[in-house]
Formats: structure tokens, sequence, C-alpha cells
């Protein structure tokens, strides 16, 4: 069974060790010093960022993590996202990794998705669509979202979380409509 509880300081040592896997570190690029990770996490932690760290649990077992934004309260973002697509009012976005290389492959990355996404209609009563960008390059995550019931509505250049990668993107969404069936 998949829930998930808010990431906790008390978390910062594991999110530190999934950011340093390879299968994670690929695509996140994040610093991985316990400062930086206190730094760039800590914020939402104590509620002095918008922004919400979820730490994903399997069977009570940490699995990964899913951050979930509401776009209005980050206008950068969505200065980047509406040259590529255009971004609705109460659109929500979500990052996501699994932490352990052996859970991936599993399916539980589009079961992880798709229980953020079915919660995020009650828990932010406001969310119109879920919209994620996701690299070109990265077949993997963008699957996941497919699986987890998200279409390519864009494809486009923004930039990339690693600076390896070349600035195509996919944009996936899911409307509240859509996921409700009416």
């Amino acid at each position: 069974m998949i829930t998930w509880r808010r990431l906790a300081e008390s978390d910062f040592p594991l999110l530190k060790q999934w950011l340093e896997e390879p299968h994670v570190a690929r695509w996140w690029n994040h610093e991985t010093s316990a400062e930086a990770v206190a730094r760039d996490f800590g914020a939402a932690v104590r509620g002095e960022e918008p922004s919400e760290d979820l730490l994903i649990l399997l069977d009570g077992s940490p699995l990964g993590l899913v951050q979930r934004v509401l776009l209005a309260d980050y206008p950068e973002y969505v200065a980047e996202l509406e040259p590529v697509v255009p971004v609705p009012e109460g659109a929500v976005s979500l990052d996501y990794l699994i932490g352990d290389a052996g859970q991936v492959g599993r399916g539980l990355g589009p079961a992880m998705i798709r229980a953020v996404v079915e919660a995020t209609w009650t828990e932010i009563p406001s969310a119109t669509c879920v919209l994620v960008p996701v690299s070109a390059a990265n077949r993997r995550s963008w699957r996941a979202l497919e699986k987890a019931g998200l279409r390519r509505v864009a494809e486009g250049d923004m930039e990339p979380d690693n600076p390896i990668d070349d600035r195509a993107h996919y944009l996936y969404r899911i409307d509240r409509e859509d996921a409700s069936g009416t």
C-alpha cells in the first residue's frame, strides 16, 4: 500500500542517500552534501515555502519522494512553462523519485504518481489539473506518467535539470474532470 507523510528533517540523511544513487543523480543532478539537502529541502519542511515534499511509503517503508507545488506559487516556473504549454489557474506540478534502485521497474513509479494525483483533488480543492514537464530523454519518467494516466500535451524546450541533457521536454497533464470520469 502506498501512503505518504510530509518530509521531516530526520529524513534528510535518507534523502541524501537517494540523491546520490546513480539512477536518481542522473536526472535530479542535485548537490548531495548534508548542508545542500538541508538548504534545499529545509524551507518546505519548516513551512517557509509553499511546496510539499512528501516521503512516499510502500507498506510503511520509505520508497521515494514526491514534490507537489501549486504552480501559481512559483511565477518563475510558470514563465518557463508558458512558452511551451498554457498553464491554467489551479495547475499543480509534481517531481518525483524512487530512492532504492531495486524498486525501479516494478510498476511502483506509476502507482506512486497515480496515488498522489488522486489525492491532489481532495487535498488541494483549487487544483484544476496536474501538469508535469519531463526531459524527453528520461523515458522511464515519462512512461511512468503515461501509465499513471497523464497524457502528453506538448513538447518544447526548457532548461534541463542536468546540464548534460538537451532542452527537449515533454509536458504531461491530467485534468480534474478526466480523473473523476465526468
